[in-house]
């Protein structure tokens, strides 16, 4: 970016350079181009400068923009942690058809997602589940116990989150979480240390990508919307942030996380 203002400025001394040779050199050889050369050497400069003007105050929108984002808003589940289910339900050695029962009617079930708002005990969750398959009953009650198990800390969470912080950013953390998973991990999730607030969906019964979860973590943290940038995985979930005027980035790795967020001014 620097070469390239530094390329326009040059190109632009030149372009003035020519306008004011103009009439010298016309002058010379056609008294009608010289009177064109004039109006030109005149209207060069205005130009100019008329460019420069919308230049410095596009330069100001942007910087204005840049800098009014104080808090980035995280997700937990594939942004900061892994969630390897398939990885921890293959560990199992159950048969393939079993193997892909329990995926579809545990792990990608609505179920699931209601899991995480936390309106019932544990229990009422693994009887729900194995209502749906109770073929492998004994088996879906043993993959529900060991959970936690699909969560691993991504190694860039802690420095990330660190860094973030230290170069004055308010951070928070807005996930779908159940509470039995969040009993077996929470002691893994070392970068909630780094968090100024911390809302998970089973604590305040609440979901993404509905609209009173996002508003709990606005209002309880006194948050302004265009003052905050949220990360999630899930397009829906960073839809329904854009509703309440939250700037929202879909994660897909963490590379092209920072550079959506350096868009934004946070770097």
């Amino acid at each position: 970016m620097k070469n390239l203002k530094k390329a326009a400025a040059i190109l632009g001394i030149v372009v003035f350079l020519l306008a004011a040779c103009m009439p010298m050199f016309f002058a010379m050889t056609d008294s009608n181009l010289f009177r064109a050369s004039w109006g030109v050497a005149i209207l060069v400069p205005i130009l100019g400068y008329l460019f420069w003007m919308m230049y410095r105050l596009l330069d100001k929108r942007k910087r204005s923009a840049e800098g009014k984002m104080k808090n980035v808003i995280f997700d937990v589940g594939l942004v900061l942690v892994d969630f390897d289910w398939q990885g921890y339900l293959k560990s199992f050695g159950f048969p393939e058809e079993e193997n892909k029962l329990i995926g579809e009617k545990v792990f990608l079930s609505q179920q699931w997602n209601e899991r995480d708002r936390g309106l019932y005990d544990e229990e009422t969750y693994v009887k729900a589940f194995e209502r749906a398959l109770p073929e492998y009953a004994q088996d879906v009650r043993k993959v529900l116990e060991g959970s936690g198990k699909t969560i691993k800390v991504r190694d860039y969470a802690d420095t990330w989150t660190k860094y973030l912080r230290s170069k004055g950013y308010r951070l928070y953390v807005l996930s779908n979480y159940c509470d039995y998973a969040l009993k077996q991990t929470r002691k893994d999730l070392t970068f909630l240390k780094n968090m100024d607030g911390i809302i998970f969906s089973c604590e305040v019964q609440q979901l993404k990508p509905e609209k009173d979860i996002y508003e709990t973590l606005l209002g309880r943290y006194g948050l302004k919307a265009e003052e905050s940038v949220f990360l999630d995985d899930r397009a829906e979930n960073c839809e329904a942030a854009r509703q309440l005027g939250i700037h929202a980035i879909q994660f897909h790795d963490f590379k092209q996380a920072v550079a959506e967020l350096e868009k934004l001014g946070i770097k």
